[in-house]
């Protein structure tokens, strides 16, 4: 494991490469899954303010949803997340030519919102726990992106490189920064354990 502040990192981060094929998995992280996506605290009012510019990208179903519970849902651990359309795909996803995207992405790549996406969104597939004390960053591994592993094997694309804005978005430059310094010096020991 490598410790960022007060992060305990997975050495899985350092080792792993990855680059999103869309035109491969077909969004299917926006559909696939026992619960919505991960919602901070901080990002429910965020939803809920910028849900009227949201609307002209939003499907009808998805749309109906959010009117009738809200912005957010609960997960079965009782976390926030975006709630689900028909208890499966976030209620914020559209699709165009067979492929789920983001209704708020689109907005916000339209310049219509600032918002880009939740942040747990933008980082995946890294998942962050908090545990009071310490927060644990982990590489989840999901069947539905072995696309973009392999995609980034092809293109020597190692995950943290992959994922520098969204890491940066969550914790900062400088956490980022000790990062690259955390991995390096887990390289060379791998170096020097061979």
């Amino acid at each position: 494991m490598l410790i960022v502040e007060d992060c305990i990192v997975s050495e899985d981060i350092a080792d792993s490469f990855f680059c999103c094929a869309l035109d491969k998995c077909k969004g299917q992280c926006c559909v696939e899954g026992d619960a919505g996506a991960p919602l901070e605290e901080t990002e429910i009012p965020v939803l809920q303010q910028i849900l009227p510019k949201l609307k002209p990208y939003m499907n009808a179903e998805g749309l109906e949803v959010v009117q009738r519970q809200g912005v957010s849902d609960t997960d079965p651990d009782l976390n926030p997340c975006t709630p689900l359309v028909n208890g499966r795909e976030c209620a914020f996803t559209v699709w165009r030519d067979g492929t789920a995207m983001c209704a708020i992405e689109q907005a916000y790549n339209d310049g219509v919102i600032s918002f880009r996406k939740p942040v747990s969104c933008h980082l995946y597939p890294i998942r962050v726990d908090d545990y009071g004390e310490f927060r644990a960053v982990n590489y989840h591994r999901w069947d539905v992106c072995r696309c973009a592993v392999a995609e980034g094997k092809a293109a020597g694309m190692p995950l943290y490189r992959y994922l520098e804005e969204p890491l940066v978005r969550k914790f900062g430059r400088e956490w980022y920064d000790e990062l690259l310094y955390q991995i390096e010096q887990f390289k060379e020991r791998q170096k020097d354990n061979k």
